[in-house]
């Protein structure tokens, strides 16, 4: 892929993959790839400490669904 060379990408604004287990991805996340993610109350998994990424997030797949679909399967 090419890019144009007149585009300056400064950032992403973000980026928040679905995940099927919260817990395992906060693992992985956070763990294994050493990202500092905060969990709210309600179990959303997120940060806007990343250089180039303004909010990354992971996304429960139930969240998800309810918020698509008006269902959380």
């Amino acid at each position: 892929m090419k890019t144009p060379k007149d585009i300056d990408v400064l950032f992403v604004a973000g980026f928040g993959p679905i995940v099927r287990d919260p817990a395992a991805s906060r693992g992985f996340y956070s763990e294994v790839l050493g990202l500092p993610v905060k969990e709210d109350s309600n179990g959303y998994l997120h940060t806007g400490e990343l250089d180039g990424v303004k909010h990354f997030a992971l996304w429960p797949l139930a969240q998800a669904a309810e918020s698509c679909f008006d269902t959380d399967q």
